[in-house]
């Protein structure tokens, strides 16, 4: 329990939750430095025909991007959560939940 607390407390030292939250998905997707890696991994991968790795990159820049969506900010207001909001969100990650447990251990 010790090592997770001295995981938790160096993440947020380094303040990267925080760097994480501010990144504009727009301008990452136009940034050179990130794009080029981006584009070698997803080919070098097609070029595999790794589909496993493929759709679970999906999944995470999927996820990553509904994360920052106006269904998230609206999800909790002023310290409620609404539950109106709750079952969409809940439905589209236990979805990806699903499909990554049938890509990594299903799927042959």
């Amino acid at each position: 329990m010790e090592f997770f607390a001295t995981l938790v407390d160096l993440l947020e030292s380094t303040k990267v939750p925080d760097q994480i939250r501010q990144v504009n998905v727009a301008d990452l997707f136009t940034n050179p430095w990130f794009l080029a890696p981006f584009v070698l991994f997803i080919s070098y991968n097609l070029y595999r025909q790794s589909v496993n790795t493929l759709v679970i990159t999906a999944l995470v820049v999927g996820l990553w991007i509904f994360s920052g969506s106006t269904m998230m900010e609206g999800l909790i207001v002023d310290g409620h959560l609404q539950l109106d909001k709750l079952l969409p969100v809940a439905g589209v990650y236990l979805a990806a939940v699903a499909i990554a447990i049938y890509f990594l251990f299903m799927r042959e």
